[in-house]
């Protein structure tokens, strides 16, 4: 054990003049310390364990990363957190036994030049580095790391390469690969079942993984020489694995078998699904395949219910678009649309929607292609255009199923526009989605859809457009100032010329990217009578915009403004997303 982290005086002491304990925690502490003696840890894993709340910022807990940033500014030591996503797996797992690095907490990082850092929780054992120096033949520099994180990307890397490396001995790989288009003949090696079990265990992790990175997407992506994993957070990819290309059919044949996928089709693209138990929730994964250049991509789509079943008032409505968009649901017949681009966050609002219109008095039937999420309240129909099973062949006889609210994913062609209208007319409340830039764009494409002005006016309740932008971290948030005239664009206007706003300085939280999960940005018209008339006489797009918006409706642009002078997010972010 360290005997600088057991030294109380020192510990409690540096926590005192740094203001993150009181005189009474201090107390409090110095009376039970020997607790941390009779389980055999030191004080800093203690006083961690104790969730005690900071003096100073009495919002967070007192964390051993607090406690031994505290110590290595004392000592003059580098300290550093550990992000696995930032961390190169050939070094960290090749370069130590996983034994050493277990039992001694140390972590390869990088190398620089012909010296390697070393990530350690105690760097005060001498011994460490002469055996380090002794075993690498080189030069090392430490730097100071929680041993949470330590502990975690040793658990991260080593298991999921072990399994990698075993799968990888057992298989011959072959000197041409019928799946790389570059080739042309394979020659005979040794295939790995999808039940072997370091495929399935290296295929857990990356689920565990992903799940706890908060990632929704999971690219799984065949290279010339290697096959690269990379994970979606907070809408950017991310670049975690690269593993031996051997192993590539291998772990796409075990996520097919898992989601009852055709594990010899390798030719044409397949769609499916795998519900997954995690942490007492449920989640859904939402597979596809499809054959490139190198062999077969996977990408997997992470649901968890708690996200895509959300409070509506906690997906980011502005307090005038939730009372227009909660008046829209007080109707028991027409149509309201959702539009945006993929990934903008449609789906969400439209479950999270279904779910507070749900209960035992009503039947809410939905048509999806693919179900994003299975919930036993919703009657769900998947599309299946193999055997004919099509948002319009299902339109045609749904209303024989007694519906109160349908539900179609997507309003592709003019056939199931059509019956999505005739839905709404014969006395159902209709939900569905466009892809248009805005809401008043939706009009515009149900029009080159082939629908009458007259029935798009009786049916069409509201259009909601939205999009996502990623909310900045609240670990790493500061503040700094933006001109008036920055804001020109968004249709926003200050009091002064300038006003305060946040913008996340980059941590180990986020990352260091200054972001740290995301909210929805809307758009909502209100097909209000005099709209209706404008429709019903066929007014242009910007005709209708321009009434809607003196109506009261705000643009994306105007409510991601508001979201930024509100401390939400940042300009660069509403530049992204909304230009």
């Amino acid at each position: 054990m360290n005997d600088l982290y057991c030294n109380k005086d020192f510990i409690f002491g540096l926590l005192l003049e740094n203001g993150l304990i009181s005189q009474k925690e201090l107390s409090f502490l110095e009376e039970k310390h020997h607790i941390a003696q009779r389980k055999g840890i030191d004080l800093i894993q203690w006083i961690d364990s104790l969730s005690l709340k900071r003096a100073d910022l009495p919002e967070k807990f007192l964390t051993e990363a607090d406690i031994l940033e505290l110590v290595c500014r004392q000592k003059g030591w580098p300290f550093k957190r550990l992000d696995p996503l930032k961390l190169d797996m050939e070094v960290v797992t090749k370069t130590l036994p996983a034994s050493f690095a277990r039992t001694r907490l140390v972590l390869p990082l990088e190398w620089h030049g012909n010296i390697l850092e070393i990530a350690s929780y105690n760097p005060e054992q001498q011994d460490i580095k002469e055996d380090i120096q002794r075993v690498c033949k080189t030069d090392v520099t430490f730097i100071v790391s929680p041993k949470a994180d330590i502990e975690r990307v040793i658990q991260e890397f080593f298991d999921f390469r072990s399994s990698i490396a075993a799968a990888q001995d057992f298989l011959t790989a072959p000197e041409v690969d019928i799946s790389n288009l570059e080739q042309y003949v394979k020659l005979s090696g040794k295939e790995l079942q999808a039940s072997d079990k370091h495929i399935n265990k290296a295929v857990d992790h990356l689920f565990q993984y992903a799940l706890n990175e908060r990632a929704s997407d999971i690219h799984i992506e065949p290279k010339r020489k290697e096959s690269v994993v990379r994970f979606r957070i907070d809408g950017v990819l991310h670049t975690i694995y690269r593993l031996p290309r051997v192993v590539h059919e291998a772990l796409c044949t075990r996520i097919k078998a898992l989601s009852r996928l055709d594990i010899a089709e390798k030719r044409r693209p397949q769609d499916g699904r795998i519900k997954l138990s995690w942490k007492d929730e449920d989640a859904e994964v939402r597979v596809s395949t499809i054959p490139v250049a190198f062999g077969e991509k996977v990408v997997l789509r992470l649901q968890s219910a708690n996200i895509l079943m959300s409070d509506l008032d906690s997906l980011g409505f502005s307090r005038r678009d939730f009372l227009a968009y909660t008046r829209f649901l007080q109707n028991t017949t027409g149509m309201i649309l959702m539009t945006g681009p993929t990934g903008s966050g449609k789906s969400t609002t439209l479950y999270s929607t279904l779910r507070y219109l749900s209960s035992p008095e009503v039947n809410i039937v939905t048509i999806e292609d693919p179900i994003e999420m299975v919930y036993e309240d919703f009657n769900q129909i998947a599309v299946q255009p193999q055997i004919d099973v099509t948002f319009s062949t299902i339109l045609r006889n749904i209303l024989r199923q007694d519906p109160d609210i349908v539900m179609i994913g997507e309003i592709r062609d003019a056939e199931t526009a059509r019956y999505a209208v005739q839905a709404s007319l014969t006395g159902h409340l209709v939900f569905s989605t466009l892809h248009t830039n805005d809401a008043a764009g939706a009009v515009t494409r149900l029009l080159d859809l082939g629908l009458e002005p007259y029935l798009i006016a009786s049916t069409l309740l509201g259009v909601v457009a939205q999009r996502l932008v990623r909310t900045i971290c609240p670990e790493c948030k500061a503040e700094t100032w933006i001109s008036s005239k920055e804001l020109e664009p968004f249709g926003c206007k200050l009091k002064n010329d300038r006003a305060r706003v946040n913008f996340g300085k980059g941590c180990d939280t986020c990352r260091s990217t200054g972001y740290y999960g995301r909210i929805g940005i809307y758009e909502v018209l209100s097909v209000s009578p005099a709209i209706k008339s404008m429709i019903h006489k066929g007014a242009s797009e910007a005709e209708i915009k321009k009434k809607a918006l003196r109506e009261g409706m705000k643009t994306l642009k105007f409510d991601a403004c508001t979201k930024m002078l509100k401390g939400i997010t940042t300009l660069d972010e509403i530049l992204r997303v909304t230009y």
